[in-house]
């Protein structure tokens, strides 16, 4: 079967990169384990032998028929539900999952990345691990490969643990994309990072401060002016001259909690 440029369908077809995928879940027979674009199936029988139960949501039309009589034993048995739909209007409450008790294991297209990352890791429901094979340029972007950290990587860290897998060359699909991939796993993902402070105030400070990246942090803020800063500099361990991008998840955190006082 052809894929559908319009859906992002590259099938992943290099065994190596299957099982580097299905093995960064460590996943159990007490596991659920949600699969977001099954496509034909080739991750979906690698998740079956470790998995206790496999939901594998297809958008594709096309490929409920083929996927349904290839796995029709698994399905029969119950380790196997296959739901024709968009996984980005469907929600764990609506798939019956519970929060922290299921695993998220997936290639998804490309062009849905950010909308994927946010529907499931700043949701009410989170799952309990996340293993995706993405663009290689947004997972280097995420382990701040370069040494600087942008809002996406520490919206991920404020969310889980991120670790780098391995690198899938553009040849181990078909058709083949115009870039490499590789496999980021998020794990130990939560809420507890926000206890105490407003998760939706974070945001909007990572945000602020992200602003205008030639700008230093305290400018992008708009404490330039302010009377204590040098207090607030100390309070924060950071210097007049430091940029958004040199701060960690944590210190970030530190300044949202002093604003928010402010």
């Amino acid at each position: 079967m052809l894929p559908k440029k319009s859906l992002g369908q590259n099938f992943l077809r290099s065994e190596k990169a299957l099982l580097d995928i299905s093995e960064a879940g460590e996943l159990t027979k007490h596991d659920i384990v949600l699969e977001a674009g099954p496509g034909e199936g080739a991750l979906t029988a690698k998740l079956l032998k470790k998995a206790g139960k496999t939901i594998a949501v297809e958008k594709d039309d096309r490929l409920i028929r083929p996927l349904t009589q290839k796995f029709s034993a698994e399905i029969a048995s119950g380790a196997l539900v296959i739901i024709h739909d968009d996984i980005l209007e469907l929600t764990p409450e609506k798939l019956g999952l519970t929060s922290g008790e299921f695993k998220i294991v997936a290639n998804i297209p490309y062009y849905i990345t950010g909308q994927f990352l946010r529907l499931f890791l700043s949701g009410p429901l989170q799952p309990k691990t996340m293993v995706l094979l993405l663009q290689k340029e947004v997972v280097d972007r995420i382990m701040t490969r370069d040494g600087k950290e942008s809002i996406l990587s520490i919206s991920i860290k404020a969310y889980g643990t991120p670790f780098f897998i391995n690198i899938v060359k553009a040849g181990a699909f078909y058709p083949p994309p115009n870039v490499d991939s590789a496999i980021l796993a998020i794990r130990n993902i939560s809420k507890t990072f926000f206890d105490g402070m407003n998760e939706d105030f974070f945001f909007e400070t990572l945000k602020m401060g992200f602003a205008h990246k030639r700008k230093v942090l305290v400018s992008n803020l708009g404490l330039s002016s302010h009377a204590d800063i040098d207090t607030l500099c100390k309070e924060w361990e950071i210097t007049k001259n430091t940029r958004a991008e040199e701060l960690t998840v944590h210190q970030w955190k530190k300044i949202a909690l002093g604003l928010a006082k402010k």
